[in-house]
């Protein structure tokens, strides 16, 4: 009985008062509210954590030479060939996932990876032309973006603008570390978000446009189906295939994987799933961002008569009837856009030959650690540099540019299905079958697009 006595007392003594507890419970639910209020933004930062090489490559991929080839077609045809920013996305969204994939799994870039298991004979031909190539759509995106410019800051030079960009451009990759330029990068991908508001601004008939993008049609002319092959030329790209495979490699070593043999070990399903959430993510934002380009120029330059647009600042100064804004942020977006690109298509064209002839190379090395990597983005650089200085006519740039992209793209493409097919080098992380097939599909999409491309030069 005492035993029993005591245990009341002992209960009493800490008993919670009912108000003390009902404080509790409601700065419990307070509390629960604030997290569940706070989840979604946790989720989009996670998101955002997730996204890396594949959404910077996505997004260079819309250049300035690709804008003024949207630009182009949506002045010219108006939403007529819109469908093409949907009909593009599965093959492009395949080839980089399976060039990331390569990276991953491999631990070396994409040109390495050839020259590995291939004879190099046809890897010094390719790269020779995408080096090439990859110079004349420097010059044209350093041209687009000091024209841009100047038509917010006319009385700048536009040599001197030139130079400036392409100095900005090397100091990105010669002076800062890898991880600080690739957040300088990740965040000059939202400069492309500025065509979105562009195409909500000017009012749209939305109805008209999504039904144009899900029914596609087209005319066949001559003019038509080289912009169509223009189109895939700039969103299926080969300088994209280098860089995605160089950059998963360089997150790798980021994260303190120095040698090809410790980024094999480190291979996991996590780390491929993400990659892909990654690679697939930023393949959408770049189509998303293409398909707006061809609203915006259809819904206004097109609807209006002006069809006469060749490269992207043209596009922004023709918007300036429209609105200022429209045409300040189409102006801002060309700038903000070249900055992304421009850096990747040296940077590419730098991989693909050092680690075809065997040189060090990487981002993450210093200037006195790479010389021969530096010294390709160096002079490639110059060469659009002394393009500009020479009035190279940048259609005709970007027309030799398509012409090389279009023999090289299903000669690179052919590499990589193979590569990322083969098990004794991917293991359990081989092309699913479909995946293949598409990729087999999409080679022979680029072959005949390059094929056509090239005899409408002829005709």
């Amino acid at each position: 009985m005492e035993h029993r006595g005591f245990e009341k007392k002992f209960e009493k003594a800490f008993e919670v008062p009912a108000e003390i507890l009902e404080e509790s419970i409601d700065i419990a639910k307070k509390e629960e509210r604030v997290l569940i209020s706070k989840r979604p933004f946790k989720r989009a930062e996670e998101y955002w954590d997730t996204l890396g090489p594949g959404l910077t490559t996505g997004a260079a991929d819309d250049d300035p030479s690709g804008i003024a080839t949207y630009s182009q077609v949506g002045a010219q045809y108006g939403l007529q060939l819109i469908w093409t920013a949907v009909f593009t996305y599965p093959f492009m969204a395949t080839v980089q996932e399976m060039c990331a994939r390569i990276g991953i799994v491999s631990g070396e870039g994409l040109a390495a990876n050839i020259r590995r298991h291939y004879p190099a004979r046809t890897l010094y031909i390719v790269t020779g032309l995408l080096f090439l190539a990859n110079a004349f759509n420097i010059a044209a995106d350093l041209g687009a973006m000091s024209a841009a410019t100047r038509l917010l800051l006319p009385s700048f030079s536009l040599e001197l603008l030139v130079i400036l960009f392409a100095l900005i451009s090397l100091g990105l990759q010669i002076f800062t570390t890898y991880a600080r330029y690739a957040k300088y990068l990740k965040y000059l991908t939202l400069a492309l978000l500025s065509y979105v508001v562009v195409a909500f601004s000017v009012g749209l008939d939305w109805g008209d446009v999504l039904r144009h993008t899900f029914i596609p049609s087209m005319t066949f002319s001559k003019e038509q189906i080289f912009l169509i092959c223009a189109i895939l030329g700039t969103t299926i790209s080969p300088y994209l295939f280098f860089w995605q495979t160089s950059q998963e490699v360089e997150e790798k070593i980021l994260k303190g994987e120095h040698t090809i043999e410790a980024r094999r070990a480190q291979v996991t399903p996590q780390a491929v799933r993400r990659m892909r959430t990654d690679v697939w993510s930023g393949m959408f934002f770049s189509n998303l961002i293409t398909f707006f380009i061809f609203a915006a120029t259809a819904g206004t330059l097109y609807a209006h008569g002006i069809t006469n647009i060749a490269t992207a600042d043209q596009a922004a100064a023709a918007l300036k009837p429209f609105g200022e804004f429209s045409f300040l942020l189409f102006a801002i977006g060309i700038v903000g856009t070249g900055l992304l690109a421009v850096p990747v298509l040296a940077g590419s064209t730098a991989y693909a030959l050092s680690e075809s002839f065997g040189w060090k190379n990487g981002l993450y090395r210093k200037l006195n650690q790479a010389y021969a990597f530096y010294g390709i983005i160096i002079v490639s650089m110059l060469l659009g540099i002394i393009a500009n200085f020479a009035h190279l006519d940048p259609i005709r740039g970007l027309i030799y540019a398509a012409m090389a992209n279009g023999v090289i793209a299903p000669i690179i493409l052919f590499f990589v299905v193979r590569l990322s097919s083969n098990k004794h080098i991917m293991g359990e992380y081989t092309n699913h079958p479909f995946i293949a097939k598409l990729g087999w599909v999409t080679i022979g999409v680029m072959a005949v697009s390059g094929i056509a491309a090239i005899a409408t030069l002829f005709l």
